[in-house]
């Protein structure tokens, strides 16, 4: 320390620090996080100093040491951000301000940090943070110990002059055209109470990257009348989706006005003032600014929560994502039993689950091919003890660990990501090693976390799942990956991509709207249903009430003699074909399945019995959950879908609550069959409009139910009686074929028929056109 130093310690520490010693537009060159284009490349750093400080005395007498060299600062700043890589903006402004305080002697600074390369549709992204000698123990001024990263009240997030392309407008013009939008952000990550980080890292809540892409995927894909709607929606999306605590949204609209640059409005907003808008509106959630009328968001509307199974307890704070696969033995009993035994105790909760797929073997290629899932739990072990346990469940399950590896084996469980960490030690790597080159992984992982980042490769999962299919093209043009997304129904394994499976009605009642009394006695019904699968069909759909519109309900007893005796005589005849129980009460679902049915049909999406989705759970079979409003006789009272009659996206946002409850419940995604509900409180142009914009629900990206399979069953169906004039439900076979074709060319995975003879020529024709 110089004797300067030592003479401008000494007279200025103890002077009010009024005054302002500032740096301007410092350009450094640096490795920090990615560019861009998301590469770990030198970039340049804008760095924006402003040391607080007392010139008084060096005012006074003209003297240089009695303040701080603005040249020495600059260089101490220089030289430190130049010698050193850095994975984060906040670490590397926390690095700052502790040299400048520690070797400059400075009281206090602010350090913004500009990375003009951060971002391709933005000007720079950032960080701004305001440090004192307080805020540091002495030990992590001079470097003996680590310093985590802190946020305080005064620091921000920033991303500056991001443009966006998206229908914003109240003129007709503006509706037909795109215009560019220019957005500045501003985040608060030390509102949101979160503990110290390690020294160098960037949370998921605070990563501008992260929060970027996700609004920018849901507002081009929306449309607004006004700019307040559009602020509201980005600064929503911002604390419910990505949740950060609070943030200021100001949004310019450079076409606005012709003689002025720009129009826009500014906001800030936190957690706290979406909860009590949703309190203050909660019976009113068609409101413009619910995120749920932003497209993608399907999940349950602010304010309700699905029911569960008891909440997740607070001591599980840690969420991991696992690979499973199988190939020996009965695999989806095996995945199944494997998640099982995850959750016993109280130290594991599996949360949410993967659709299944069948895959190919990789790096061995002389063995059965693999089932393959993933899921998510939240736990309180650390990632040794959690990986001791999944041993010992490999280990109970019959897995030879003394075998060639990546041999076949009953069960293998691998720990993909946990928290964001980074771990390694001779026993486990965190995040996995290979993760990124094997597609059999990234699928499934995908379909729960597709907007994680990898925590060293800076890609969410569905980029890293992009760029290793585009490499797999380049290597092998036209190849076929061979992995079939796929559900398991009476000990068989189906791709949902190999065929449009045909579901074949058996009405056990004297009610039903077509065929009531024909199959009323379980000899009749077990005869119906063979000729049934003689005919083409691959599952038999068996309902003992009637809910077609106005129809009376009997009793529970009543619909189980109808349903239960059938079953149990197919059964013992030796009948092999998956049976579906097409009910909404849960005794009826519990004791079918117990006498030997595979699938439950519930035309009410489990809201007509609570205790629904414990029986789904509990038997661990394929469900299907279906769009209706009311029952029997109010459904078609209730078919007001709102002043644009958005029946479709009303339908993907009810159903995705639905799915939500279930998966909340214990049902594996990969179990889970949406139903759109033709004719079901939808009149005649409404079921056509379902089957028009059916793409919209089964392909579209922004769709809730996308890459879900769809049952459709629009058979017989009083729509296609009023389009042909065929009263006569029976003769509406040729209106239903054109109907299932509809339903095939939109995506749909299972039809739901009667005339199943009829129909399974067209469905041949209908998937050669369309499923290719």
């Amino acid at each position: 320390m110089s004797a300067a130093e030592h003479t401008k310690e000494d007279t200025v520490v103890d002077l009010p620090m009024t005054d302002k010693i500032c740096i301007k537009d410092l350009s450094v060159r640096n490795i920090i996080g990615v560019d861009a284009w998301e590469r770990s490349k030198r970039q340049p750093i804008i760095i924006n100093l402003v040391v607080y400080t007392s010139v008084s005395q060096a005012g006074d007498t003209d003297h240089l040491p009695y303040s701080i060299h603005y040249g020495i600062l600059c260089k101490t700043v220089e030289a430190h951000s130049e010698k050193s890589e850095f994975r984060s903006v906040e670490a590397l402004a926390d690095s700052i301000a502790r040299v400048v305080i520690s070797k400059c002697h400075a009281p206090k600074i602010t350090v913004r940090i500009d990375k003009p390369r951060a971002l391709l549709h933005a000007a720079s992204a950032g960080v701004e943070i305001t440090r004192s000698r307080s805020d540091y123990t002495e030990g992590e001024l001079n470097g003996t110990i680590p310093c985590p990263v802190r946020f305080n009240q005064h620091d921000i997030i920033f991303v500056k002059d991001l443009k966006l392309s998206c229908i914003i407008g109240v003129n007709p013009w503006e509706r037909e055209e795109e215009q560019l939008v220019v957005l500045n952000l501003q985040i608060y990550p030390g509102l949101d109470g979160t503990p110290d980080r390690k020294a160098d890292y960037v949370s998921s809540t605070h990563n501008y990257r992260t929060i970027v892409r996700t609004i920018t995927k849901y507002i081009e894909a929306s449309s607004y009348k006004t700019v307040e709607a559009f602020v509201t929606s980005v600064a929503r999306i911002a604390i419910e989706k990505c949740h950060v605590s609070k943030i200021t949204v100001k949004m310019e609209k450079p076409s606005a006005i012709v003689f002025a640059g720009s129009a826009g409005v500014e906001i800030t907003r936190d957690r706290a003032f979406f909860a009590s808008a949703a309190a203050a509106n909660k019976t009113h959630t068609r409101g413009v600014s619910s995120i749920s009328t932003i497209p993608g968001f399907g999940n349950t509307p602010l304010g309700s929560a699905p029911p569960k199974r008891g909440p997740v307890p607070a001591h599980l704070s840690h969420e991991v994502y696992l690979a499973l696969g199988s190939n020996l033995g009965d695999s989806a009993a095996n995945l199944t039993n494997a998640l099982n035994m995850l959750e016993q105790g109280d130290r594991v909760r599996v949360v949410d689950t993967s659709f299944l797929y069948e895959t190919p073997p990789m790096y061995v290629t002389d063995q059965p091919a693999f089932l393959n899932a993933a899921c998510k739990i939240r736990t309180d072990l650390e990632p040794l003890e959690l990986l001791k346990k999944i041993k010992d469940i490999e280990a109970e399950m019959g897995r030879d660990f003394n075998t060639i590896r990546n041999g076949p084996r009953p069960i293998d469980i691998d720990i993909l990501l946990y928290d964001s960490i980074e771990h390694k030690d001779d026993v486990l790597t965190i995040p996995h090693i290979a993760m990124q080159e094997r597609e059999f992984v990234l699928r499934p992982l995908c379909d729960i976390a597709k907007d994680v980042e990898h925590p060293k490769l800076y890609r969410h999962i569905s980029q890293l799942l992009s760029q290793l299919l585009l490499k797999q093209e380049e290597a092998s043009p036209g190849s076929d990956s061979n992995i079939h997304k796929s559900f398991p129904l009476r000990r068989k394994i189906v791709h949902w991509d190999a065929k449009t499976l045909i579901m074949g009605i058996l009405n056990t009642t004297p009610d039903s709207f077509s065929d009531g009394g024909d199959y009323s006695t379980a000899e009749a019904a077990a005869l119906r249903a063979q000729q049934l699968i003689d005919d083409g069909a691959d599952i038999i759909d068996i309902g003992g009430m009637s809910t077609r519109p106005h129809s009376e309900e009997i009793s529970e007893e009543e619909e189980i003699r109808r349903v239960v005796p059938v079953i149990q005589l197919l059964r013992a005849r030796g009948f092999e074909a998956p049976i579906s129980v097409d009910t909404f009460r849960a005794v009826v679902a519990d004791r079918a399945i117990e006498a030997g049915a595979d699938l439950i049909n519930d035309v009410s999406a489990g809201k007509r019995d609570p205790a629904m989705y414990g029986v789904m759970a509990k038997w661990n079979v394929p469900v299907c959950l279906m769009h209706m409003r009311g029952d029997s006789k109010t459904m078609m009272s209730q078919t007001d879908y709102g002043v644009k009659n958005d029946v479709v996206g009303e339908i993907g946002r009810d159903l995705s609550r639905s799915i939500q409850r279930a998966i909340a419940a214990g049902v594996h995604r990969w179990n889970i069959i949406p139903d759109p509900g033709v004719g079901f409180a939808k009149d005649n142009e409404q079921s056509l409009q379902v089957l028009r914009r059916l793409p919209e629900l089964t392909q579209s990206e922004t769709s809730p139910l996308a890459g879900y399979p769809c049952l459709v069953g629009p058979s017989r169906k009083a729509f296609i009686g009023h389009l042909t004039q065929q009263p006569d439900a029976t003769k509406r076979a040729w209106g239903t074929a054109a109907a299932c074709t509809a339903s095939v060319a939109g995506g749909a995975g299972i039809v739901r028929v009667h005339d199943v003879k009829e129909i399974r020529d067209v469905i041949k024709v209908a998937d050669a056109i369309w499923r290719v």
